[in-house]
Formats: C-alpha cells, sequence, structure tokens
C-alpha cells in the first residue's frame, strides 16, 4: 500500500503531478493500535505513514506524549487535506476534523497544503 498526495491547481483541480509520500502504511484500525500510534517508537524510516482511518468525519486529537521523534500530522476529509501541522515530542497537541488522520517522518508533508488530496492506493 502507498501513500499519494496530488497537489490542488489555483482552480480547484488535482493536479496530475502527484508524487508517493510513503510506499510503506500502517493501518491503525483497532482500539490498541489507534491509542499506542507513534509512542515509545525512537525513529521512523523513510516513506513510512502511520494512517488512522475513521468511518465518519469529525472532531480528532493527536497528542505527543510518549512519541519521541518530531512528526507532520494530515487530517484529510473525503480524501482533501483539512490541516497540516509538524507536531514535537513530548510537547504537541493539535485538533482538527477529520476522517482519516496520517502521521509522517517530520519533512515529508513539507509540500502538502490544505485543498491538497491524499489518496492511498495499492502498489
Amino acid at each position: 500500500m502507498r501513500l499519494v498526495h496530488e497537489p490542488a491547481t489555483e482552480d480547484s483541480r488535482f493536479d496530475a503531478k502527484a508524487t508517493v509520500l510513503a510506499r510503506r502504511v500502517e493501518i491503525a484500525d483497532s482500539l490498541v493500535s489507534r491509542t499506542r500510534g507513534l509512542m515509545f517508537r525512537r525513529s521512523l524510516p523513510t516513506e513510512y505513514a502511520l494512517v488512522f482511518p475513521f468511518g465518519s468525519a469529525k472532531t480528532r486529537d493527536l497528542h505527543m506524549l510518549f512519541v519521541f521523534v518530531p512528526i507532520d500530522a494530515v487530517w484529510v476529509v473525503d480524501d482533501v487535506v483539512q490541516r497540516v501541522e509538524r507536531l514535537h515530542p513530548w510537547r504537541s497537541f493539535a485538533r482538527e476534523r477529520a476522517d482519516l488522520i496520517v502521521e509522517l517522518p517530520a519533512g515529508a508533508a513539507a509540500d502538502v497544503e490544505p485543498g491538497d488530496r491524499l489518496v492511498l492506493g495499492d502498489d
């Protein structure tokens, strides 16, 4: 599975210049995997993403307690990016509406902006 970034153009269409953000995607779809998230990990591989799929869009929280590395967090509704934020180890907390949250190594979402699309796909 991979995570693809499709930048939006000025007229709100999506650009053909799609890029792969992550080729190694881990799905957090159980209570245990969602609760643990990236806690206690000392590093993240390149081209890695932890994805939290939810059945509906509502306000979702992220915390960085017991997370030892900075990450880029992306909140998504219907494949469209709502917010992108760099979160710092131990001290960050963020909240936004989403039906999908993506956590990436810090810097991986540098070119991702609200209005862009993030799409999960098969290799």
